[in-house]
């Protein structure tokens, strides 16, 4: 299951950085997570300092 990011998110790109998989890309208004290529580890999630991302439901 891949993260997403939510519209709370203030694209500074903190996400992106901590990315392993190289999965997260701005997109249009925010950062958008590539389901394909997450790795589901969380990385992302810990390092949005807004709290924006969590697990796909």
């Amino acid at each position: 299951m891949a993260y997403v990011i939510s519209d709370e998110c203030i694209s500074c790109g903190a996400c992106a950085d901590t990315c392993p998989a190289g999965a997260i890309a701005e997109g249009d208004g925010k950062y958008e997570i590539d389901a394909a290529s997450c790795l589901d580890c969380g990385a992302c999630a810990e390092g949005c300092p807004v709290g924006a991302i969590a697990p796909a439901e």
